[in-house]
């Protein structure tokens, strides 16, 4: 039975096997870390064990801030997020771009994303653009590692979802850089522009059957 200074530690063993059943994020396991610092230093008298809870303390303290900074970038308003933590700055930039609405009621948006030209239907009740499989694919979109755990509601239910970022996407008259993105697996053909690209737009709005899409003025392009 394994043993530290006569402590069992065959708890933490069990523990640690049974997280392969977690999302893995980088966070999530830098969280679970920290904790497990914590935990381990209430067993050892000080000032061992001041030093490891302190650490803990300040380990989950640095994973919340990171948190935060991320969540940040979800809603424009909010202007925390730092590209030194090497997220580029989502910028929506160009001209007024009008989209006529689908037979079947729906905004359908042509794009052009990194090149690779695709569909999306518009959805005000989406936070984050979303992609299928085959389109992240298409587009060279590559997972964004060390990041919070995301899922998205699909008709089959919530699945996870792996967080991406966009170079480019052009929709219209408008470029968007930097933009954050989740790539859903069994989403089908299906892809979705949402609230984190048109909340950095200037405005917009239906008019009858038109959707008019407006960038922000130049000086104020750069978004959170």
């Amino acid at each position: 039975m394994p043993q530290i200074g006569g402590m069992d530690l065959s708890p933490f063993l069990n523990a640690l096997s049974s997280l392969k059943g977690l999302p893995q994020s980088g966070l999530v396991l830098a969280a679970l870390a920290a904790m497990l610092v914590g935990f381990v230093g209430s067993w050892f008298r000080p000032p061992l064990g001041r030093l490891l809870r302190t650490l803990s303390t300040f380990g989950l303290m640095g994973v919340l801030v990171v948190i935060v900074l991320q969540l940040s970038r979800l809603d424009s308003r909010l202007d925390l997020s730092m590209p030194e933590m090497g997220l580029p700055k989502q910028v929506v930039e160009g001209g007024e771009t009008r989209i006529e609405m689908a037979r079947d009621g729906h905004f359908w948006v042509n794009a052009i994303v990194n090149g690779a030209p695709m569909r999306f239907m518009l959805d005000t009740g989406a936070t984050l653009t979303a992609f299928s499989d085959q389109s992240a694919q298409a587009a060279r979109l590559e997972p964004r590692t060390g990041g919070i755990p995301v899922s998205v509601q699909t008709a089959n239910g919530a699945v996870p979802a792996q967080l991406t970022t966009v170079d480019q996407m052009d929709i219209g008259n408008i470029s968007a850089t930097g933009l954050d993105a989740v790539i859903v697996p069994h989403f089908g053909n299906m892809n979705v522009l949402g609230m984190n690209f048109l909340s950095r737009l200037g405005s917009w709005r239906v008019e009858g059957r038109t959707l008019i899409m407006v960038p922000p003025p130049k000086e104020n392009a750069d978004g959170a």
